[in-house]
């Protein structure tokens, strides 16, 4: 697929072949460029999302999470948590400044923030099953799973995580009004721990992606 420019942003679309296509590449890369606003990321930039399903996402939970079973988004960002803006409930030692220099790109390219996996066939199974949306109990279509999903992803690889009840709770209200602005129906406020939380994760950068 071509890249969709959606200034300062770059949205690299893959579509895995036979993975069906429940919305335009066009509508899930707008839904990101949201994200990416919201966050804070640097501008310029470029960012991959692949559309794939539970059998490459299984291998990657594999190797990435040490866990087993598919899983409906995995982020591999390429930037570390310190090169976003600190949000609500982050762990303070996340913006610890790695030790490495960063990587000085040629003038005039784009850094590349990482890469966005989605299983399409995680998602029209969660919608159709009741077992979509924030809470994990919402029962919408396939397309409203599938854009929650790339939102969720594009947090995690601007830094945002859900391991800590507090950090949780910043990073469900920041979806709510990105998916809200959209008059999207993610099902009812939740307080305290997500129960899908297990199920997504933000592993560190992983080559060979794209």
């Amino acid at each position: 697929m071509p890249a969709i420019y959606l200034p300062p942003w770059r949205i690299d679309v893959t579509r895995r072949p036979g993975v069906p296509r429940l919305v335009p590449a066009t509508v899930l890369a707008r839904a990101m460029a949201r994200a990416l606003d919201a966050a804070g990321g640097p501008a310029p930039a470029a960012v991959g999302l692949i559309l794939s399903d539970d059998r490459e996402l299984t291998r990657l939970n594999r190797s990435a999470m040490a866990k087993d079973g598919p899983t409906d988004v995995l982020s591999f960002p390429l930037l570390p948590p310190s090169a976003y803006p600190p949000h609500g409930g982050q762990d303070p030692a996340a913006r610890r400044v790695p030790r490495e220099p960063a990587f000085v790109l040629p003038p005039g390219r784009r850094p590349h923030l990482g890469e966005i996996v989605v299983s399409v066939e995680r998602a029209i199974a969660q919608a159709a099953q009741g077992r979509g949306g924030q809470t994990g109990d919402v029962r919408w279509s396939p397309a409203d799973e599938l854009r929650l999903l790339v939102t969720h992803g594009v947090l995690h690889l601007c830094g945002w995580d859900h391991a800590e009840p507090a950090e949780e709770a910043a990073m469900r209200a920041l979806e709510r009004r990105l998916l809200r602005a959209r008059r999207l129906p993610i099902g009812p406020e939740q307080h305290g721990s997500s129960r899908r939380s297990p199920r997504r994760g933000r592993p560190r950068p992983t080559p060979g992606l794209s």
